[in-house]
């Protein structure tokens, strides 16, 4: 590790409805005082709910494109734009800490919503670059996991490793009318896998289907819920844990936010906690 570079922290969003994006929210907030306390890393390598592959990629060109991944909502949000560079170098770094799996370094897919609803709130001047690596939707959940560890030098090279997902996401649950609700199964999932992150058990959140119906329910599938096993398998035993964000909207949806490597003297700003 070069002493120069601080070690950086690794997080999970859960980056909910993509009108987040826009601002004038509690979440926007406290991504916004999440990317305050973090400085300026070299690079992000975000790994979002919204790339699946068969395969593994990484998006390895200059100026990723803002991807408007969604429909039915209004034409402000198909208008944004975050514009921050790509970076190849660290692209060509995560096929080599990855070998010998084989890694496309992609040229055409760019940033996601889970990837820019998020972080035009965190790096607001889009002056960070960005890369995504994809989700291979062909490889069980501990195969992530194995992955992800692969990955864990570039916390010492200044490299902030995010994922942006959901613990709990059940679109076909969800109560519109009452964006309060918390069903009592979202609930006791989402404590469940904030429990064995704190505790740092990789292995027991990648086997969260043996958790029966309350998993059944909180992730029918499993892309918004992979991107936490990659910040969970890159926290290490002496890392401060803490959950800047806490939350379940409309029943189904957990705004839950996970970090770890935070300062000791750090507080937590907790957005929309109940």
């Amino acid at each position: 590790m070069d002493d120069s570079i601080a070690r950086m922290p690794v997080v999970f969003f859960g980056h909910g409805n993509p009108m987040y994006a826009l601002g004038d929210n509690r979440f926007a907030d406290a991504w916004g005082a999440i990317g305050r306390s973090l400085g300026k890393p070299r690079a992000v390598l975000m790994i979002s709910a919204h790339w699946e592959t068969r395969g593994i990629a990484v998006t390895a060109m200059d100026r990723p494109r803002t991807i408007h991944d969604f429909g039915g909502f209004p034409p402000e949000l198909f208008a944004v734009q975050y514009g921050p560079p790509g970076d190849p170098a660290l692209a060509a770094r995560v096929r080599e800490l990855l070998a010998p799996e084989q890694v496309a370094l992609d040229q055409r897919w760019g940033l996601d919503h889970g990837t820019w609803a998020v972080l035009r709130h965190v790096f607001p001047d889009a002056d960070v670059p960005i890369v995504q690596l994809s989700l291979d939707a062909t490889r069980p959940p501990r195969a992530h996991v194995e992955l992800a560890r692969r990955l864990a030098p570039l916390r010492d090279e200044g490299i902030l490793v995010a994922g942006s997902g959901n613990i709990v996401h059940n679109l076909r649950t969800m109560d519109w009318e009452r964006p309060d609700l918390a069903f009592a199964w979202a609930t006791r999932f989402d404590r469940w896998a904030r429990d064995r992150f704190e505790f740092g058990d990789p292995e027991a959140i990648a086997d969260y289907a043996a958790g029966g119906e309350d998993a059944r329910l909180s992730a029918p599938t499993a892309e918004h819920f992979l991107p936490l096993l990659y910040v969970a398998a890159l926290r290490r035993p002496d890392d401060v844990v803490d959950f800047p964000v806490e939350g379940i909207e409309h029943g189904s949806i957990s705004m839950r936010t996970c970090r770890a490597g935070v300062p000791v003297t750090s507080s937590s700003t907790r957005a929309g906690s109940r």
